[in-house]
């Protein structure tokens, strides 16, 4: 079986490809798209609809943190956001087990900079010998197949 489809070096958990973590990614980008819309739309009711100087600061740190609110808490409850548990793919951290709430927050500040910095934290993926993001590296997670 191919490394990053096969099991891992202690032969416990499946690894999944790389198009299919991307895959899941867009689609998750989709169901944030929703997330943000609401959430910002609370805000602006809240604010008034031209938010400018600080208040525009305010509104950026609010979407990062709600974001944030959603992605760790997931993670934390079941090692899945709902576009990770629809693909099949559950967070786990580097000894297989659930991961804490530092490692959580750990890689959502670190997803940010992989991500928007040219997507290095992907491009690192095919030289990683697990097959992982940058941003799992760093935050000593991984993502591996769900059971169901």
């Amino acid at each position: 079986m191919p490394a990053r489809a096969g099991a891992d070096a202690h032969g416990k958990f499946a690894v999944p490809s790389i198009k299919r973590r991307l895959i899941c990614m867009v689609y998750e980008s989709l169901l944030l798209a929703g997330v943000a819309f609401l959430s910002g739309l609370l805000f602006l009711v809240a604010t008034g609809p031209n938010p400018g100087g600080w208040t525009r600061h305010a509104f950026q740190i609010y979407l990062f943190l709600v974001i944030g609110l959603y992605f760790v808490v997931s993670w934390r409850h079941r090692g899945q956001t709902l576009a990770m548990k629809t693909w099949k793919l559950r967070l786990v951290g580097a000894n297989g087990a659930r991961i804490t709430l530092r490692q959580a927050m750990m890689r959502y500040v670190c997803a940010w900079p992989c991500l928007l910095l040219g997507g290095i934290g992907i491009l690192y993926a095919p030289f990683d010998r697990q097959r992982q993001f940058l941003h799992d590296r760093l935050a000593g997670t991984r993502v591996v197949n769900s059971e169901g």
